[in-house]
């Protein structure tokens, strides 16, 4: 929060003044599901549509796309992965406005793009991404209050840091005596907290061995159900905003039908087990979510006998094409 203001700042002014026609975001992983929060916040506040880029329409299929008006945002920790590089250079050339939200400023992506925007991580040693996830959940953010010129949202970033210091502190521990002896899980979110559903479903894949699948609150309810049986674990992010009341319904529904389901919510909320730390500005909560839960996923994969940060057959960079 304390670097590249500047940046952030013209970059918005350029947003405002010349407002793109189209917007993709370009990653993989854990950059993805942080670029899909950023992308939600783009929708649900300036009402511009933002598509995740299939990389393979550039490497493999060869596509020439409109780059007219397009802003395109490339999601990387190691900024390595040559289906990020070949779109954001063949944009560029193109005409678009490429950016990349990169923790190595030095790395290919960062120079096939017009704006770099580093995330000050440092070191990521574990191959779980989990600080340069934080970060790029705050700059998304950034990129939207800067673009929208939001007194508010910047206010409120400026004291995140504070927010996540007491949400590493946070008591998760039901999540871990209600998973130690899971196999498999659902994890729940809507609206802002998608994006961290997915991020959570993703590592207790990678570093606790659960077969964990994200669904929004609304598509659960349709074939995912058939598979909710006595005992069946769920995970529900549900901090405020919009989304919140039809998630804590759907809560209630899955324990009628015998499902074992941890509720991730703000203090005083009724049924949630593990709770959240708010922000400044609700539209900031999902950062304070995760940041508690990462905490508790490494104490549950400890508990399952593993090392989280040296998962099974992963590398710290993965190179796609």
């Amino acid at each position: 929060m304390a670097a590249d203001l500047a940046a952030y700042t013209s970059l918005g002014e350029q947003l405002r003044a010349d407002p793109p026609r189209s917007a993709l975001t370009v990653a993989r992983g854990s950059s993805d599901h942080a670029a899909h929060y950023m992308a939600y916040l783009v929708m649900a506040r300036l009402g511009r549509l933002v598509t995740s880029l299939p990389m393979s329409l550039v490497t493999l299929y060869q596509s020439q796309l409109d780059c007219n008006g397009l802003v395109s945002w490339g999601f990387s920790q190691s900024g390595q992965s040559p289906d990020l590089i070949a779109p954001t250079r063949q944009f560029r050339e193109g005409g678009a406005r490429t950016v990349a939200v990169v923790n190595d400023a030095g790395s290919p992506l960062a120079q096939a793009a017009q704006w770099v925007l580093p995330l000050h991580a440092g070191a990521e040693t574990s191959v779980a991404a989990t600080k340069s996830y934080i970060t790029q959940l705050v700059a998304g953010a950034r990129i939207v209050a800067h673009w929208q010129n939001d007194a508010p949202l910047l206010a409120a970033l400026d004291t995140l840091p504070e927010v996540l210091e007491r949400a590493a502190y946070t008591d998760w521990s039901p999540l871990v005596d209600a998973l130690v002896d899971a196999d498999k899980l659902f994890v729940i979110g809507r609206g802002t907290s998608l994006a961290i559903a997915m991020e959570a479903a993703l590592k207790f894949k990678e570093v606790c061995g659960i077969q964990a699948e994200a669904f929004s609150g609304a598509e659960v309810k349709h074939g995912p159900m058939a598979l909710i049986e006595e005992g069946y674990p769920l995970l529900v992010f549900a901090p405020r905003g919009p989304a919140q009341a039809g998630l804590l319904q759907l809560a209630d529904d899955m324990r009628r039908r015998g499902a074992r389901v941890l509720v991730a919510a703000p203090v005083g909320t009724p049924g949630a087990e593990l709770p959240l730390v708010v922000a400044d500005h609700e539209d900031l909560d999902p950062i304070s979510a995760i940041q508690s839960y990462y905490l508790a996923v490494e104490a549950l994969a400890r508990a399952k006998g593993l090392d989280p940060d040296k998962p099974r057959h992963l590398n710290k960079v993965t190179l796609t094409h």
